[in-house]
């Protein structure tokens, strides 16, 4: 594989991200975490919210749809002015909110940007948060425009109709959507059984393993949305591909690691792990 850079155009990446997903009044997951991962990671964070939810840890109690013109201004108005390198969606909750995410790219001429794509159908407290609609249009819509995508294992087997029992599975689906026309396919491993969690990435030139020990914990809230987005941030500062979702992994797995333990139901990860320093204890500086 190649540097992003080469792999998506001549301008030297900078580390812009658009973040196109729904908020999560926790923190823990969606617009957010992205945020935070993006920041964390060295990146630039911009952002275009498709939802508000009333969300904490046990689960996700109401969904405020953002109308289909402020979505697309949102997008417009970054791509327009700052620009980006990398664009990451996350929560898109029907296909309407598909569709004006696509027909916004495609206005702003972003199609030649880094494209992660994570199909977010469900919480992680189980709460579904795309309709039916929505499925077919990640087939349709998303999945040709992917650089990545990075469904779980419940996800790949929606998008594909296959099931999934093992690493077999998880490089079948892989198949079939790089067959839809995504460049690059990530199945993650987390909802497998096991003592290690294996994540398959299969792009055009073969398969790659990234194999890491299982964390028994509950504190795994938006996983998903911190793997992708570290993802974009990597590919946006310009690392190859695999080297990104490594690393991306890699941080995920120490945030898991040090979850600050919040909420009653599945908590956060400590995003801010690579940057974490004490203010509290500082001076104030006077004048």
């Amino acid at each position: 594989m190649t540097d992003a850079a080469d792999d998506f155009g001549p301008e030297a990446p900078r580390g812009r991200v658009l973040a196109i997903a729904g908020s999560d009044s926790s923190g823990g997951a969606g617009i957010q975490a992205d945020i935070k991962t993006i920041t964390a990671l060295g990146g630039y964070a911009a952002t275009a919210v498709t939802a508000v939810t009333v969300q904490s840890t046990t689960g996700v109690s109401a969904v405020h749809p953002v109308p289909a013109d402020i979505i697309t201004g949102q997008i417009s108005a970054v791509l327009d002015d700052i620009g980006a390198d990398a664009i990451k969606t996350g929560m898109l909750a029907s296909a309407g909110v598909i569709e004006a995410v696509v027909k916004a790219i495609d206005a702003s001429r972003a199609q030649a940007i880094p494209f992660i794509v994570d199909p977010v159908m469900v919480a992680a407290s189980g709460d579904r948060l795309a309709d039916d609609s929505a499925l077919a249009a990640i087939r349709a819509l998303l999945a040709p425009r992917a650089a990545l995508i990075t469904p779980n294992i419940p996800e790949a087997e929606a998008l594909t109709g296959l099931s999934i029992e093992d690493l077999d599975g998880q490089r079948a689906a892989a198949e079939a959507l790089l067959k839809a026309g995504a460049r690059a396919v990530l199945v993650k491993g987390g909802h497998m059984e096991g003592g290690d969690v294996i994540d398959c990435l299969l792009t055009r030139n073969g398969m790659r393993l990234f194999t890491r020990p299982r964390l028994r914990t509950r504190h795994t809230h938006g996983t998903g949305c911190t793997l992708a987005s570290g993802i974009a941030a990597l590919v946006a500062q310009g690392l190859a591909l695999d080297r990104a979702v490594e690393q991306a992994g890699d941080y995920l797995h120490e945030a898991i690691r040090q979850a600050p333990g919040f909420g009653q139901g599945s908590g956060p990860v400590h995003h801010g792990w690579t940057v974490t320093r004490s203010f509290a204890s500082a001076p104030v500086r006077e004048g």
